[in-house]
């Protein structure tokens, strides 16, 4: 609870806003599970509020079932992706009914991108409509901050970390868990055909042990291979992005990853798999390549194509940018998502 208590009074201290903790487990842990829902129907039967927004599917469906009881009219969920339809079994049969109990509670709900929306139908997870707010992504990408690096900035974390001015720098940013392709993108990254270019992997994120742990010969390779750097959780990205010269994001499931706008409007083509999210942020020979899911001989090829036509040119960032501070702007984002607040209270006021 330390983590996100710190996190939390990290936003009460940035936006100036009065917060409330409620603890809850990722995995499935009904004893614990009860005491959180009671205590989300508390704090919302005492604070009364218009609006429950809810975002990830455990607080998602807490929040829901909670804040129904609790009599808020206006129960958003906004789906980031879909967990179920890369588990088999009873895992996936209990996923998908999760989610489908979640949208029977909500009132209102909202796929991340157009890849969460065919699969919430494709699945029958729910015959609610359907909305996406402004072209997708959950928050937008802060262009003010995230810019495209100077020579300096670029060869500051290169130099610190003894990276050769020819060599090229292919960057992966999130979690490091089984499902976001970490086990094929390391299995890749020491072929042969890879470590005899000049590159290097960067690799910033936090290791996860309980949940989806990396295989032990993949966390073995983080550690001895010269060529890897793994720099942990980092505050701020913006040093590791301005480095690299490539991000990749070999995931098996997204909904609308942050990484891949953070990366663009830093002027970073991407490397990703063909999945929610990332498909539709990447247009292949634009602004990256889309490779198969779990494919290790498809991100060895993609890396090779990468290092072989050199590093791109600045005007190519510039559009790299531009394309992403069009479309997923966090002012953009931030608006439509308050349009969508006013539209839903004053039809409920009606």
């Amino acid at each position: 609870m330390q983590f996100l208590d710190h996190h939390l009074q990290a936003v009460r201290d940035r936006e100036g806003v009065r917060t409330i903790s409620v603890p809850m487990q990722r995995a499935i842990r009904p004893f614990q599970d009860v005491v959180s829902l009671y205590r989300l129907y508390r704090v919302f039967k005492k604070e009364k509020p218009a609006i429950v927004h809810s975002v990830s599917p455990k607080a998602g469906l807490l929040s829901m079932v909670a804040a129904y009881f609790a009599g808020v009219p206006i129960r958003m969920h906004l789906f980031t992706g879909l967990i179920f339809p890369t588990k088999t079994g009873l895992s996936h049969f209990l996923l998908l009914q999760m989610d489908r109990i979640l949208c029977a509670f909500a009132t209102h709900i909202y796929p991340e991108g157009n890849g969460v929306r065919s699969d919430l139908i494709r699945y029958g997870v729910t015959k609610k409509p359907l909305h996406i707010i402004a072209n997708g992504n959950i928050t937008g990408v802060d262009t003010n901050s995230f810019t495209i690096p100077t020579e300096e900035e670029k060869n500051t974390l290169r130099t610190s970390y003894g990276i050769g001015p020819d060599d090229t720098v292919f960057l992966y940013v999130g979690r490091l868990v089984g499902d976001k392709g970490i086990n094929e993108l390391i299995a890749a990254f020491i072929a042969p055909e890879m470590q005899s270019k000049l590159v290097k992997l960067l690799i910033v994120g936090y290791l996860e042990s309980k949940l989806d742990p990396l295989k032990l010969e993949t966390i073995q390779a983080i550690e001895t291979n010269e060529k890897i750097i793994f720099v942990g959780f980092q505050a701020d990205v913006r040093p590791y992005y301005a480095a690299a010269d490539c991000l990749i994001l070999p995931s098996y499931r997204e909904g609308f990853p942050n990484v891949l706008l953070q990366g663009g409007a830093m002027g970073l083509p991407s490397i990703v798999t063909n999945v929610n999210g990332c498909n539709e942020i990447i247009t292949e020979g634009f602004n990256g390549t889309i490779i198969p899911v779990k494919n290790k001989d498809a991100i060895v090829a993609a890396m090779l194509d990468f290092t072989a036509n050199g590093k791109i040119s600045e005007v190519k960032k510039l559009e790299i940018r531009e394309h992403i501070s069009s479309n997923y702007s966090q002012q953009l984002v931030w608006s439509a998502v308050k349009e969508e607040y006013d539209r839903l209270i004053e039809v409920e006021k009606n």
